[in-house]
């Protein structure tokens, strides 16, 4: 299971209780406001990226980097793997350019020179999809929203040696995306449970692939060096269609290809029981509250392959799971459910 299902009780209660401050006490400032993302008073301003988190992003052309970006500074502890994978996206032919994503899909430009990203086990990385990307952080390895961060960001982070992971949603329609309009309504399902999310139809494959693949190459174009594909477990969600384990296998494979061809790592997003099935077609696991759950030896097959997990709890503190998480060579954090900048690391 996926964070956005999990702990839907707990996201209400905390718009709830954001709604009753915002009411009672509209003069006093936020917590994290007034915490860096390390957890310590900071009074230095986050370095803010375009447009405002949860609400419509809107297109713009300016704000995708045209052609191949330059390589970027490699980060401390990683290396590289074998080049994209041969192969070129499959399915109907491409529809125009979705709003919001720069190029053509199922058209991705020559993949760049040298050996994709093969994040390692033990690096320490940042989780912001709430907020300005707050660029302080001294971690080798970012993760941030591909749509709300324009390429300006990605470059700048690069030039301080980090690699830069770009989050997607690969597994549900979100109404708030610049390029909504162009996922028909027969590939929507039921409500994730989330406000404006809807679970897809993921064995129309050929739809679907075009549409990821522009997505894919936005995140190229911007200079991203890695995926973060999110809800790619909806086979055993309330979907509203009657999707298979198998149905699921080949659709997240086919996003493992997408981003091969363009060059980029990709991480699988939970999913816990598909991993022995896809572990070779992924290069890195990103993984939620395996610790609460009693789950982080389900995902261990990643480092036993050299292969990074990025791990994050929410619910639980860091003296409660960064003993075990660190002996199975994990990179864990603490973060908060919005994915603001705050984080207290193992």
């Amino acid at each position: 299971m996926n964070r956005r299902n999990r702990l839907l009780p707990a996201a209400l209660a905390l718009a709830t209780a954001t709604a009753l401050l915002v009411t009672s006490c509209s003069s006093s400032g936020s917590e994290d406001d007034q915490d860096s993302a390390d957890g310590t008073p900071s009074n230095s301003p986050a370095a803010t990226a375009p447009g405002t988190p949860g609400a419509p992003a809107t297109p713009d052309a300016s704000t995708t980097a045209p052609g191949t970006p330059a390589p970027a500074t490699t980060a401390p502890g990683t290396t590289g793997t074998t080049g994209p994978a041969p192969g070129t996206p499959g399915g109907s032919t491409p529809p125009a350019t979705p709003p919001g994503t720069g190029t053509t899909p199922g058209n991705p430009a020559p993949p760049p020179t040298g050996a994709r990203w093969q994040p390692t086990p033990g690096l320490t990385w940042q989780w912001q999809l709430g907020g300005g990307v707050d660029q302080s952080v001294d971690v080798p390895v970012y993760d941030i929203d591909g749509f709300e961060n324009d390429a300006s960001v990605v470059a700048a982070l690069h030039a301080k040696g980090r690699k830069v992971i770009c989050y997607i949603n690969a597994g549900s329609w979100e109404n708030f995306r610049p390029d909504s309009a162009a996922f028909a309504k027969s590939l929507q399902g039921s409500d994730t449970g989330w406000k404006g999310e809807k679970w897809f139809d993921i064995r129309k494959l050929d739809q679907l692939r075009p549409l990821m693949a522009a997505r894919f190459d936005m995140c190229r174009s911007k200079g991203f060096d890695a995926i973060e594909p999110d809800t790619i477990e909806a086979y055993n969600q309330n979907s509203g269609f009657p999707l298979t384990p198998d149905d699921q296998l080949k659709y997240n494979r086919m996003l493992a290809q997408l981003a091969h061809e363009r060059g980029l790592a990709i991480g699988l997003k939970n999913d816990l029981d598909q991993i022995p099935a896809l572990l070779a077609d992924f290069d890195f696991a990103v993984n939620e509250e395996c610790a609460q759950f009693d789950e982080c030896e389900r995902v261990a097959p990643f480092v036993k392959a050299g292969k990074a997990v990025f791990h994050v709890e929410y619910k639980l503190d860091t003296n409660q799971f960064c003993g075990k998480t660190k002996s199975l060579g994990f990179s864990s954090m603490q973060k908060k459910l919005d994915l603001n900048a705050w984080r207290k690391p193992c």
